[in-house]
Parts: C-alpha cells; structure tokens; sequence
C-alpha cells in the first residue's frame, strides 16, 4: 500500500462518500499508483495478448466506484473494493470473449492451426474460477472473500485479516483451506 497517512486517506475516502466532489480530486492521485499495482497483479495471471491493459483495468474499475454509492470504512476497506471489482472486470471481459468466440461475431472457417491460435484457454480458466468462487461464496463467504483479497487484491496476511476483521493467523487458515477447496472444484477439471 502507498505511503499515505491512515487518517487522510480515510478522511477523503469518508468525505467522498459524503458528496464532496473535491474530495475524489484530491484522491485520486494519492491512490493511482496503488491502483496501477493492483491492476498489474490482476493482469499478470492473465494471457500475454491480452486486449486489456492494466491503465485501462485501472479506469474501468475506478469508473465503476465514482458512482457508486461506498460508504467507506478505511484505506483497507477502499483497496479491497477496487480489487474485487477490478476481478468482476476481468470477468465479464473474459465472458464477453467467450461469447464472441462462441459465435457472436459472423461464423468463418478457419483452420485447425488458426483455431488454436484463436482459443483462449486462460479466459476460460478465469471464468472456472470466477464460478467456483461464487460456489464457495454460497456456503463460506469469508473463505471466498480471502482468497479475493489475497490473490486477486494482492494484500498482505495483515491487510486481509483487517478486512475481514481476523487475525492474520485466521486470515492464512482461511486462505489454505479456500485454496485447498477451489484446486478440488477446479483442479481435477485441467
């Protein structure tokens, strides 16, 4: 996380919510950076070719939050927020590239070489584990919303476990169970 105190991030994330148009200008450069790191880590698991770039995750992410009605606990609670719609992001880009690949755009023969030059397994794969976080939300959404933190957010055992109000020890317990969980819902499936 930036080097930014606690209680002025706080204080313009809490002023923000209140309405304060000024408020997401003064912050907004003070969390770019961060951003940025969040959205490369979200795009370092993703394929090399891919149409999204970690600026424009950044845009869309931080677009989708201007209007959104957050009341905003603190700078952990922020950072977690834009990590879990920066992953929605990704999701639905991942669907809408299915989708198109599956026949939304005008079908054309292609060979069986271009074909597999066209798939796009890691999408795929996004989508796999989008869903069996879902499934894992439905019955344990603590263990869900570590491993959103974690892998996704790229937060610290200590930036979790505040999120979710744990103990860090909790917080890795959490994360080694849900890990566990999702490689027998998804893993077998490779």
């Amino acid at each position: 996380m930036p080097e930014i105190p606690n209680s002025e991030l706080t204080a313009l994330l809490r002023d923000w919510s209140a309405g304060d148009s000024t408020a997401l200008e003064r912050l907004t450069p003070l969390v770019y950076d961060e951003l940025r790191r969040i959205a490369r880590h979200h795009m370092g698991r993703e394929r090399k070719d891919h149409t999204l770039q970690p600026t424009a995750l950044v845009h869309e992410a931080f677009g989708r939050l201007i209007d959104a009605d957050i009341p905003w606990n603190d700078r952990v609670h922020f950072f977690a927020v834009v990590a879990v719609t920066m992953r929605r992001v990704l999701v639905e880009h991942a669907r809408k590239a299915n989708r198109e690949k599956r026949g939304g755009q005008a079908a054309r023969k292609i060979t069986l070489d271009e074909g597999a030059a066209v798939e796009s397994p890691r999408a795929i794969e996004l989508l796999e584990l989008d869903q069996a976080l879902d499934r894992l939300a439905a019955f344990d959404e603590r263990k869900a919303r570590a491993i959103e933190l974690h892998y996704f957010g790229g937060m610290t055992y200590d930036e979790g476990a505040a999120v979710l109000n744990v103990s860090a020890a909790t917080f890795h317990r959490e994360l080694r169970m849900a890990r566990a969980w999702l490689q027998r819902e998804i893993g077998d499936g490779s």
